[in-house]
């Protein structure tokens, strides 16, 4: 019996150091130039509290500084029963590390995030899929107590079978298997009001 204790506290701490935000792999070598462009949410973990729950677009771009921009707009309930279209701008800050970066929201709707959540690049291919995950506060142990986690695709469908592999041993390696929903793209913020 004690054997089976010790076996499974090793395995407890095995799985906390790798889940541990410290640990987590970013991007080697990221091109922000070539990231760039139109990118649709097709998968999502969320965060605690108020978020865009679909139709998530990201239009990401760079100015004539380097500075790299966003605009996002996707559906959101706010109050509860108000259906609306969000749209925000985020300011992308640069870090040591050229696939984090901290996010500043901007605008009207920027009271739907936090407002200066971390925007780290876990991986890419730059053509068909991004991985882009956010811690918004860590735990004692070291783990993410708060953050969300999005896959990005290129393509509204969803991800080409080829990538799905891929992103999924992201997923893994995140410790977040199993904990994205699915986020549908039906038009809904192309005919409604953005806010």
């Amino acid at each position: 019996m004690l054997q089976y204790v010790v076996a499974l506290c090793l395995v407890a701490v095995s799985w906390a150091q790798d889940c541990q935000v410290a640990n987590i792999q970013v991007m080697q070598n990221f091109d922000r130039t070539r990231y760039t462009g139109v990118w649709y949410a097709v998968g999502k973990k969320d965060p605690e509290g108020l978020f865009l729950l679909d139709n998530i677009k990201a239009i990401m771009v760079i100015d004539e500084n380097g500075q790299m921009t966003a605009t996002a707009e996707g559906r959101v309930i706010i109050l509860g029963n108000w259906e609306t279209c969000a749209r925000m701008i985020a300011t992308f800050h640069d870090t040591d590390d050229p696939s984090k970066f901290k996010m500043k929201y901007w605008g009207a709707a920027a009271n739907l995030q936090e407002g200066y959540d971390d925007h780290w690049v876990i991986d890419t291919d730059y053509e068909n899929y991004a991985v882009h995950y956010s811690c918004r506060q860590v735990d004692e142990d070291g783990t993410c107590k708060d953050g969300y986690s999005f896959i990005f695709s290129r393509h509204p469908t969803g991800l080409r079978p080829e990538d799905v592999a891929i992103v999924t041993l992201k997923k893994r390696e995140l410790c977040l298997l199993g904990k994205y929903r699915r986020v549908v793209h039906n038009g809904y913020c192309d005919t409604a009001p953005a806010k």
